[in-house]
């Protein structure tokens, strides 16, 4: 894409720079274009774009991959997101003193722009995957981003005792401790998240499923198997007698011993 489509390319590295921007204006009714009047902060996007897609032999976007630099990068990445989530709470709690859902909104988008944009950059590449929305399937960071908005909105409403720079401190510390393990499950293929010994406690009890409905498809037929077998072998629901493996060969071949 970035070869054949550059325009495409690059305006899609500017949704992922400045995606949550994007949304936090929509949000709060302001110009959507008002961020790109940063220049310096455009140029260095712009920059950075072009050495990862155009460097010659690749050696920008090797360095970057190259662990204990990823880890750097992926550490800052988190010092910015909690930065940005405070500052969007606090930009929200400006205009509207007393909506809390618009702080924790604005709060959310701050953090997590770039992953709820991910539909917006799909089309801009050709590619439209409704199913990857990221509001059906939030992976870490938007979980994350999700609950720092509302920690940040207590704290500036004042229902939560802790000063902003204690719980900027403390909630930094948590994402950069759970984000760097990521990187490693990610190269082993792994997508646990540490909220899902919590979710899997309170989410049941709360909305009687999982979060995400991951295992809502693994249990969508055991649940009719097991909630309406109950009625009798004349019921339509009532659960089918399990068949062996050998039984199933046999009729296999007898199916084909008819058909020969």
């Amino acid at each position: 894409l970035s070869r054949r489509h550059p325009m495409a390319s690059w305006l899609c590295a500017m949704l992922h720079c400045f995606g949550s921007y994007i949304l936090a204006d929509l949000l709060l009714g302001e110009p959507l274009i008002d961020y790109f009047s940063n220049n310096s902060s455009i140029l260095l996007a712009t920059a950075v774009w072009y050495l990862i897609f155009f460097c010659p032999l690749d050696l920008f976007y090797k360095c970057v991959c190259f662990l204990p630099v990823k880890l750097i990068f992926v550490a800052m990445k988190e010092v910015v997101r909690v930065r940005k989530i405070a500052v969007g709470i606090h930009h929200a709690h400006h205009h509207y003193h007393h909506g809390w859902f618009v702080m924790i909104a604005t709060g959310w988008v701050k953090g997590s722009g770039v992953a709820l944009m991910s539909n917006v950059e799909q089309l801009l590449r050709g590619v439209w995957k409704p199913e990857t929305n990221e509001i059906l399937h939030m992976s870490f960071p938007t979980k994350a981003s999700l609950y720092g908005a509302i920690l940040f909105t207590l704290q500036q409403t004042r229902w939560l005792p802790v000063s902003k720079a204690s719980l900027i401190f403390v909630f930094t510390m948590f994402m950069v401790s759970c984000t760097l393990p990521q990187v490693f499950l990610t190269a082993t293929h792994s997508h646990s998240s540490p909220f899902d010994v919590l979710e899997g406690y309170i989410c049941p009890v709360l909305f009687g499923t999982a979060w995400g409905g991951n295992h809502h498809h693994d249990n969508h037929g055991g649940s009719h198997g097991g909630s309406h077998g109950g009625g009798g072998p004349g019921s339509p629901h009532s659960a089918l007698p399990a068949r062996s493996k050998e039984e199933l060969s046999e009729g296999s071949r007898k199916k084909k011993t008819k058909k020969a």
